[in-house]
């Protein structure tokens, strides 16, 4: 019984993949979200363009490559996992997959190149359920868990995979959806211990839109963090998760160059036309520190201090440590005062001088 329900859910992926897109975008037009949205056409263009990519030219095309491949080199392997327990494969699929898009996520906040192709993702000012779709061509290409899909599918685990696939599109689309189904969770004292439990396995709008929260100094937003995919397991293992079951006000990148979508989706083979833009044609960031610190009276307020050197708006951060592996240092200031902040970016006490630039 088991076996026939994972046939037919594989076989119709498609159609239970559009059906889950066609639920959560009639609730996000029903609540609203077409009356008060922010999405240019560009936007739209790029999100649609970017779903129609990967669904039926990036996928099918790195799945066929694979199969070609191993039917080359060792055809003897096509049916390898066909002897396993279903159950055991759609959980060993799920798990690498998420493994795999974990580390890929979080690199490409680190590396400036990979950066450049996941910076449309970031570049969106609202959330809903089409910014699932939103990276440069290029990034889909490179993804190791579309790869990992391909490999699973020729070694005859297939069924697995499609079964797969419909459930993490379940948890992607909604965790992007501005349906924000956790909000029930939250409100009520005796689902907190069930709220806990959901948001400690998997990703959970409230925990993914504090990624896509435009700066940390929210209090709610860490772009810098909360990277899984399917599961919220990884983020915790590995010191990347923030739990606030809060909603940040503002979403997208603190310094947007406003680039077009066709810049935005086929980088690096057409160029932003800003050139300031980190994917204008020979960007390359300028190191903006100084070898003396900078002297300021701070008033009460929570202030990132840049750790990078980049940031335009020294010694404050601008967004410009993405794609390195730097991370802004939140100030908390509580009563008014003169401080010597760090501009060097060699202090050891981070955003206070300790004179380090002496040494210079």
């Amino acid at each position: 019984m088991i076996e026939q329900l994972f046939n037919f859910i594989s076989k119709q992926q498609e159609v239970l993949v559009l059906g889950v897109l066609l639920l959560f975008s009639s609730v996000e037009i029903f609540g609203g979200l077409l009356m008060n949205t922010q999405r240019s056409a560009g936007d739209l263009i790029q999100e649609i363009t970017g779903f129609m990519l990967l669904s039926i030219v990036t996928k099918p095309l790195i799945v066929i490559l694979v199969g070609f491949i191993g039917a080359e080199l060792a055809p003897e392997y096509t049916t390898f996992l066909s002897a396993y327990n279903l159950w055991i494969l759609l959980i060993v699929y799920l798990f690498v997959d998420d493994f795999l898009q974990y580390w890929y996520h979080r690199s490409a906040h680190d590396y400036a190149f990979l950066w450049k192709l996941h910076r449309p993702h970031h570049a969106a000012n609202e959330m809903g359920l089409l910014v699932s779709y939103r990276n440069a061509a290029l990034y889909y290409v490179l993804m190791p868990n579309i790869w990992w899909i391909a490999v699973m599918t020729f070694l005859g685990g297939g069924v697995a995979v499609g079964v797969g696939l419909i459930i993490k599109q379940l948890v992607i689309i909604s965790s992007h959806s501005t349906t924000r189904w956790d909000r029930v969770l939250y409100r009520f004292k005796l689902l907190s211990p069930l709220a806990w439990f959901v948001e400690h396995i998997i990703v959970t709008p409230a925990f993914h839109f504090a990624h896509h929260g435009k700066a940390k100094d929210d209090g709610i937003s860490d772009p810098n963090g909360n990277f899984g995919n399917m599961f919220s397991i990884w983020d915790q293992l590995f010191g990347s998760a923030l739990f606030t079951r809060e909603y940040p006000k503002e979403f997208g990148l603190q310094r947007d160059t406003l680039d077009s979508w066709q810049s935005h989706t086929f980088y690096p083979i057409i160029y932003a036309e800003d050139s300031s833009s980190e994917i204008a044609k020979g960007f390359h960031k300028v190191f903006t520190g100084t070898d003396s610190p900078i002297r300021q009276i701070l008033s009460p307020g929570i202030y990132l201090w840049c750790s990078c050197g980049f940031s335009r708006k020294q010694p404050f951060c601008d967004g410009s440590h993405q794609g390195t592996k730097h991370k802004p240092q939140v100030l908390k200031v509580e009563e008014e005062h003169k401080i010597k902040l760090c501009n060097c970016k060699r202090s050891k006490l981070g955003a206070i001088c300790d004179n380090s630039h002496n040494s210079l």
